[in-house]
């Protein structure tokens, strides 16, 4: 079972010719945590799709931001709603959970390569439209 990713709409992860294209190391793990989730029937897709255009409704109707569309925030977030929903984790855990990780120090998931720059990541497509 793969999750059928949308290729259009609100809810469609940005892509770089036909590839996921993440900005941050955090940004796969977040995408991989939902999809293996949704892989062992944790929810339904249309569930979680749900969850993620309400976060994106509500980051549009809020007012005008400096920042860029922050797509991967929104899909955080609406995993979060959807294992709170599903009483898998409650708001305290996450809550928890993100303070704990704010905690640690800035480059913590980057390797240790004093030649590494930072590169947009992309997964090779292998989601279902």
């Amino acid at each position: 079972m793969t999750a059928p990713l949308d290729i259009e709409g609100p809810a469609a992860p940005p892509r770089s010719n036909g590839e996921l294209v993440f900005s941050e190391p955090w940004e796969s793990r977040a995408f991989g945590m939902a999809v293996s989730l949704y892989e062992a029937g944790a929810f339904t897709w249309p569930q979680f799709q749900a969850a993620l255009i309400a976060r994106i409704a509500a980051w549009e109707a809020a007012p005008a931001r400096d920042e860029p569309y922050p797509y991967y925030r929104l899909w955080l977030a609406a995993l979060e709603d959807v294992l709170v929903g599903l009483c898998a984790v409650s708001t305290d855990e996450v809550t928890a959970r993100a303070q704990a990780l704010a905690q640690r120090p800035l480059g913590h998931d980057h390797r240790d390569d004093p030649g590494h720059e930072h590169e947009h990541h992309h997964v090779r497509d292998r989601f279902q439209s």
